[in-house]
C-alpha cells in the first residue's frame, strides 16, 4: 500500500470515530429515558400509561424494522433540514442517531426488566416515589447490563457508519468503496476491514471492563 494512502486512512478513521461517538452520545440521550419509560409504563407499573407505552413501542419497533441503508435514503429530506446537506460526516450522524435511539431504548428496557421485582416492592413499602425508585433502585441495579447494552450499540454503530459510506457518508466505509472497490485496490479494503475489526475489539473490551467494574461497585453498595 502506498505511503500516500496512510494519511487518507487516518483521516477516514477519525471521521468514523467522530460519527460513532457523537451518534452514540445523542442516541443514549434519547434512548436511555425512552427505554426507562418503556420499562416502567405498562399497566400496573411505576409510570403506568399502557396506551402511551403501546404507541411508543410501535414507533420503536417500526424504526428498528427498517433496514439501515433504506433508512438513510428515506430520511434524506430530514437530514438536509437538520444539517443543511445529505452528504458528509455531519449528515451521516442524523440517520445513525435515529437508528441508535430505538435500539438503545430496547436494550435499556430489557436491562431494567431484569431487575428483581422484590427490590421495587421493598422500595414501595418504604414510601419511595416512582421517580425515586427509578433513580435509586432500577437504574443502579440495571447499570451493568445497560453498560453492556451500550457497548453493543456502539459496536453496531461502527458497522452502520461503514454503510453510510455507500451514500456519501465519508469515513472508513466510503474509503473502502472508493479505493478498495471502485479503484480496484484490495489492500485498501483489507486495511479498512482490519481497522474496523480493531475498533470493534477495543470497544467490546473496554465495555466489558467497565461493566465488570460497575457490577463490582453495585455489589459493594448492596453489601452495605
Amino acid at each position: 500500500m502506498s505511503a500516500n494512502l496512510i494519511p487518507i486512512l487516518w483521516d477516514a478513521t477519525l471521521q468514523t470515530l467522530y460519527m460513532v461517538a457523537l451518534s452514540a452520545i445523542l442516541g443514549t440521550l434519547g434512548g436511555l429515558p425512552l427505554g426507562v419509560y418503556l420499562a416502567t409504563s405498562q399497566r400496573g407499573e411505576l409510570l403506568s400509561s399502557p396506551w402511551v407505552n403501546w404507541v411508543l413501542g410501535l414507533v420503536v419497533n417500526a424504526t428498528r424494522s427498517v433496514p439501515f441503508i433504506i433508512l438513510v435514503v428515506a430520511i434524506i429530506p430530514f437530514t438536509r433540514m437538520m444539517v443543511g446537506t445529505s452528504i458528509g460526516t455531519d449528515a451521516a450522524i442524523v440517520p445513525l442517531t435515529i437508528a441508535a435511539i430505538p435500539f438503545i431504548a430496547r436494550l435499556v428496557e430489557n436491562a431494567i426488566r431484569e431487575v428483581d421485582a422484590g427490590l421495587i416492592e421493598a422500595a414501595r413499602a418504604m414510601g419511595a416515589t416512582p421517580f425515586q425508585i427509578i433513580r435509586k433502585v432500577l437504574i443502579p441495579e440495571a447499570l451493568p447490563a445497560i453498560t453492556l447494552g451500550l457497548t453493543l450499540a456502539v459496536v453496531s454503530l461502527i458497522g452502520y457508519s461503514a454503510m453510510v459510506g455507500a451514500v456519501g457518508g465519508q469515513g472508513l466505509g466510503d474509503l473502502g468503496i472508493r479505493y478498495g472497490y471502485q479503484r480496484l485496490m484490495p489492500e485498501v479494503m483489507l486495511a479498512v476491514v482490519v481497522i474496523l475489526i480493531v475498533l470493534v475489539q477495543l470497544v467490546q473490551s473496554l465495555g466489558e471492563r467497565l461493566a465488570a467494574r460497575v457490577d463490582r461497585r453495585a455489589a459493594r453498595n448492596r453489601g452495605h
